[in-house]
């Protein structure tokens, strides 16, 4: 369980910082990815299963819509949360390519990450 939630966290960060690498409408102090990804990641973590519930009871044909929608909201909720000088996010395009990206490089890290774990850990004990 705390390898998954570090594992989450670091992709959460790896999202917001290319989010911010790529938009030029949103900015991360490096205080703020630290920050950022604390709140937002905790933000989605309760949001996210109350979407799909809601989505499987109302209207199960936008179940997978709802880590987008969680990860719009977790973004909307940690910008209100954080100081201008540690994240800040303006346009309506900018905030939904926000949550595209962090989406998308959060789900890639979540997936890749652990096997780089692993293939490290693999190479470090074959090194002994």
């Amino acid at each position: 369980m705390l390898i998954g939630l570090v594992i989450q966290l670091l992709a959460n960060a790896l999202g917001i910082i290319v989010a911010a690498a790529v938009l030029d409408k949103m900015e991360v102090s490096v205080q703020g990815v630290v920050v950022a990804t604390a709140i937002f990641t905790v933000v989605y973590a309760l949001a996210q299963p109350f979407l799909t519930q809601m989505a499987i009871n109302k209207a199960s044909a936008l179940r997978g819509a709802t880590a987008l929608v969680a990860t719009l909201i977790a973004l909307i909720v940690t910008n209100w949360l954080t100081s201008s000088d540690s994240l800040s996010i303006s346009g309506t395009a900018t905030w939904i390519e926000a949550a595209v990206i962090i989406w998308i490089v959060s789900l890639l890290g979540v997936f890749l990450l652990p096997f780089i774990f692993v293939k490290n850990r693999v190479q470090e004990r074959r090194g002994r």
